[in-house]
Order: C-alpha cells, then structure tokens, then sequence
C-alpha cells in the first residue's frame, strides 16, 4: 500500500471513530491508540559544552523509543529540513496531534512536548504537513529562536484546536489562532522533543497575541515530585510561587526584543482555575473532532 493510501485509510479511520461518539467523550480521543503511554528515559535531547548549556541548541536522539510510539528524527538539527517523525510499532508513521489520544482518564491528559525546558529553538509541530512532525520554525526562511530560554516545558495538547472561525465571547471575542492548544508543563525535569507525558492541568491564561487566541494550559507532569501536591491554581501560587506571573509575563514580553507589541491576556489578566482549563480542553477537542469529521473546513491544514 502507498504511503498516501496508508494515510488516507488512517484519516478515514479517525473519521468514523469520531462520527460513531457524537458527545466527543474520552473515548473520540482515544482513536488509534488505546492504551497509556509508559516513557522509556534515554538521550539528552540538548547538547553539553562542559557542563554548560548552550541555550540555542537543540539535539535529541536518533530514536527514542515508547511501547507504543517510537520518535525518529530526519534530517539534521538546527536545519531548515529537520523534522521528528512519530511512528506505531510496525514503523508506520502517525500524527502526533490526530492520532495520539487526548484523554487517559481520571483527569489525565497526554501532553507532546515541542520544546524542552531551558531551550530556545521555536521547535512546533507543523499543522499544514503530512503526518504533523515536530519541526523548527522558520521566518522569512530562517530558524526561529526566542531571544531568551524558556523556563518550562512547553508543546501541545493533541486532538485540540482552536478554530479561528469561531469567537470566544469570554475573551474579547478574539478568535483561534487555527493551532493545537498549547501547555506549559511546570515540573522540575527538562524534557525531550517529542516525549508524551501524562499530566493533569491546574490552570489556563488566555492569551491574545495579534487579536488571536492562544491559550495557555498550565499542567504538571504526574511522575514530578510536587505533582501530589497541586490540583488547582491556588496549589500552584503556594507551592510554585511566582511562576503563574512568570510564565503571563513570559509570554507577554518575548515578541518585544523583536520590535513587536507585547501580548495581551483576557480574563482579567489573570490564570483562570482548573475547571476553566478543562472547559477549554474539552472545547477545544470538539472543535478538533468537527474538523477531522471536515464539518468545519480544514484549509491548508493537515487531517493525516
């Protein structure tokens, strides 16, 4: 079978998965792969210069390895081709933001991380190529970098998507910026490109950048050695103090040393609680389940 036969077959797999629960419930995210994620540890995904960490360098192993998914990368690091590939166990390549589910239960969720902790290639996955690797981000065909480190672990949500058709009445009406939605994950380790970890979420900032909608998800990773102690945004402030104004902040200022206005934040530019995260998760998964059904249209995204 080739390869865009094989794709298309998984696309019209997730379809019908999706249209047989029309209450998109947990079970319309777990489409393809039904079972948790066990995390194998291995490689440093940064580079070392004895001992010092070089901020704009990001190396991951040739291959990290998950029961269920595997991590290859192409190409070389740091280079306009260099893409990280998921694939099933028979070598097949899958989405990681169509087919790894969004929900494990009990009010866990499987969160991709796109960019390690202390690191500051804009790696993303990209939305509009087939199979949505994980790539670094490019600007008038150059890599992007933030001018600074970003202090958390930060990626996606998969099966989420902000619909930019649709305005948020709750935040300035401003409507989604057509992405998965995004975490920042605020546990002590510094994480690999492409690891799947199961967090549970705390808190959300609802960020407005140029008029869009970007929300934030604040989420700990569940193996962190803090993560029995914080359940809601109040936990976070008292046993993390400091980081919810970090982490607006963060975001708010990183487009300035470019010349750009900072960003905005809706809901009284504070971090909403645990229950408003998860009305956005769910919101956000439903709009996902319209547009692999193509109810909504897709544009010049990727449904494979």
């Amino acid at each position: 079978m080739s390869q865009a036969m094989t794709a298309a077959a998984a696309a019209a797999a997730r379809v019908i998965a999706v249209a047989s629960n029309s209450t998109f419930t947990a079970a319309s995210s777990c489409l393809l792969l039904k079972t948790p994620f066990a995390l194998k540890r291995g490689c440093n995904a940064l580079s070392f210069n004895n001992g010092r960490r070089l901020s704009k360098r990001l190396f991951s192993c040739n291959a990290l390895f998950y029961p269920l998914v595997q991590i290859k990368q192409e190409g070389q690091p740091e280079t306009l081709d260099y893409r990280v590939f998921f694939e099933d166990t028979s070598g097949t390549k899958i989405s990681p933001w169509h087919d790894v589910p969004l929900h494990m239960g009990d009010g866990v969720f499987n969160f991709i991380v796109e960019i390690p902790k202390e690191s500051s290639a804009k790696m993303e996955v990209a939305t509009d190529e087939l199979y949505t690797p994980i790539k670094q981000d490019t600007k008038k065909g150059k890599l992007r970098y933030y001018p600074y480190n970003i202090n958390w672990n930060y990626g996606l949500l998969p099966q989420t998507w902000e619909d930019p058709s649709l305005a948020n009445n709750e935040v300035e009406a401003a409507f989604g910026d057509n992405d998965p939605v995004d975490v920042v994950e605020i546990g002590e380790s510094q994480r690999k490109i492409g690891e799947i970890l199961k967090v549970k979420p705390l808190a959300a900032l609802a960020m407005i950048d140029e008029g869009e909608l970007d929300w934030k998800i604040v989420a700990i990773s569940l193996d962190d050695p803090r993560a029995s102690l914080v359940n809601d945004v109040d936990d976070v402030e008292k046993h993390f103090p400091g980081t919810l104004t970090a982490i607006r902040d963060w975001f708010r200022d990183y487009k300035i040393p470019d010349g750009k206005p900072a960003n905005k934040f809706g809901l009284g530019n504070r971090a909403a609680n645990k229950d408003y995260a998860l009305k956005v998760i769910t919101e956000t998964n439903e709009s996902w389940a319209k547009l692999v059904q193509r109810s909504i249209p897709a544009g010049g995204l990727s449904l494979v």
